[in-house]
């Protein structure tokens, strides 16, 4: 849901893939514990490994500041945009069993009246929706949240159809990747309507019932609320859980370190299940993204290393950042969670990583070595502003003399440094800010590049 500044996911050219399983259980607590004692950034955090001698969950923290009670493999989180995983698997399963088709366009699907978007003749289909090449943007236009706190609680279908009608697609669909909480939150809806059933019911009745994972949903039992942790923002203060009308397919779920892990077996091949066709479909689409060695496919992203896949997915709301991924050859999966949203410090997309490939850095480790130079004030004074991320999410980029800062919202300020007039990078975390100008040197938008990805971020007055 949330995009986070995080490590490099991408080593230099030819780097030697490390034979090793993943670390240790004590290397592994070790990590845990940095991020919680040392850095901060998390009150309790949850890892969890299957391989082929097993599974391990290696636990660091508690529930919450004022919960001692310590971390499990069913604790409950919030897991973000790992729910467009799901959404693109009820698509999989559901093309399988020949109630959709991934090529149908999304107006077949799309109620009496409320007109699809389309370019050049060109409609969107499903597929383009679960591999972000719909040509639809990040977030809807008409999203203005009430409540900065809960962005998505109020955004109702007939405002996502509204906004539909009246979009125009800037270019044709299938032409360029580039990720959409819309487009995911929008083939959740569609998939609902198909089926005639809630997203959560169909997630629950199609994935979850049949895999076993009775602790992940949308709505929480007394019994869940038990076992929930708290989520805090990246000062470590509350942060509230978020609530999702129409776009639920793209961020609304929650679930715990053992059922993800039950759907890594799945995966994997550790489980069997009537899904099996449908996961594997999932990955025999691959698109490119633009990005160096990363593939789209159905949900998944795909970091090619060397002669492996790392097949992956984070998530992150205002209090809670998640990581899923596995390699299927060398038959290991993982799942990281943390009760913080850590925006600005890297969220656990580094430790899961790592987790599956131990020469891939986690955060701290030193990255490529860049030089400052200095720009004229006149020219920073430019990119001055604010610059929208997420709905209620935003960066400030401000001045002092010489030097440029940016903070995003409840996050401290970080100097970002010049490297050439309008390319920019942090001395924090491994990432990179450029700015595009218009013909009079005002910034219009920022784009964020981290972990191998852009993220386009437009200027708001």
């Amino acid at each position: 849901m949330i995009c986070r500044i995080a490590v490099t996911l991408l080593l230099a050219a030819g780097a030697v893939w490390s034979q090793s399983p993943a670390p240790p259980d004590a290397e592994i607590r070790r990590i845990l514990a940095q991020r919680v004692d040392e850095r901060h950034q998390a009150v309790g955090m949850v890892a969890a490994v299957i391989e082929p001698t097993g599974t391990r969950i290696v636990t660091y923290g508690k529930l919450a500041k004022d919960d001692a009670r310590p971390l499990n493999g069913d604790t409950v989180f919030e897991i973000g945009s790992i729910t467009k995983v799901f959404t693109a698997l009820l698509l999989a399963d559901m093309a399988q069993h020949g109630e959709v088709k991934l090529d149908d366009p999304i107006a077949k699907y799309l109620p009496e009246g409320v007109k699809a978007p389309q370019r050049n003749g060109k409609q969107i289909t499903l597929e383009e929706l679960a591999t972000h090449t719909s040509g639809l943007p990040r977030l809807p236009g008409n999203m203005t949240s009430k409540d900065a706190a809960n962005p998505y609680a109020d955004y109702s279908a007939e405002k996502l159809y509204a906004f539909l009608t009246s979009y125009q697609l800037a270019r044709d669909p299938g032409e360029k990747w580039e990720y959409s909480n819309l487009a995911a939150g929008l083939l959740g809806q569609l998939l609902s309507l198909r089926a005639g059933k809630d997203y959560e019911t169909l997630v629950v009745s199609r994935i979850a019932a049949p895999l076993g994972m009775a602790s992940t949903r949308i709505t929480l039992t007394p019994e869940m609320k038990e076992r929930m942790a708290a989520g805090y923002n990246n000062s470590l203060e509350p942060a509230r859980l978020w609530d999702f009308q129409a776009l639920a397919g793209c961020g609304a779920l929650r679930s715990t370190a053992n059922d993800l892990i039950a759907f890594l077996a799945a995966n994997l091949g550790y489980k069997k299940s009537p899904l099996q066709p449908a996961l594997a479909a999932m990955l025999e689409v691959r698109l490119p993204t633009g990005q160096p060695s990363l593939q789209q496919a159905l949900g998944w992203h795909i970091l090619q290393r060397n002669d492996r896949d790392l097949v992956w997915k984070d998530g992150g709301t205002y209090g809670f950042a998640s990581f899923i991924g596995f390699d299927a050859k060398a038959k290991v999966g993982v799942v990281v969670l943390a009760n913080a949203f850590t925006l600005a410090t890297g969220g656990v997309n580094d430790i899961g990583l790592h987790l599956l490939d131990t020469s891939l850095p986690v955060a701290g480790t030193p990255v490529k070595e860049r030089r400052a130079i200095t720009v004229d004030p006149k020219v920073l004074e430019g990119y001055v502003g604010r610059y929208q991320l997420a709905p209620g999410f935003i960066i400030a980029i401000t001045r002092d003399d010489d030097r440029l800062y940016e903070q995003a919202t409840g996050q401290p300020k970080f100097q970002i440094f010049a490297e050439s007039e309008k390319e920019f990078f942090l001395k924090v975390v491994d990432a990179q800010v450029v700015f595009k100008t218009d013909p009079q040197g005002r910034a219009t938008e920022l784009t964020l590049h981290q972990n191998g990805m852009d993220h386009r971020a437009a200027r708001v007055e």
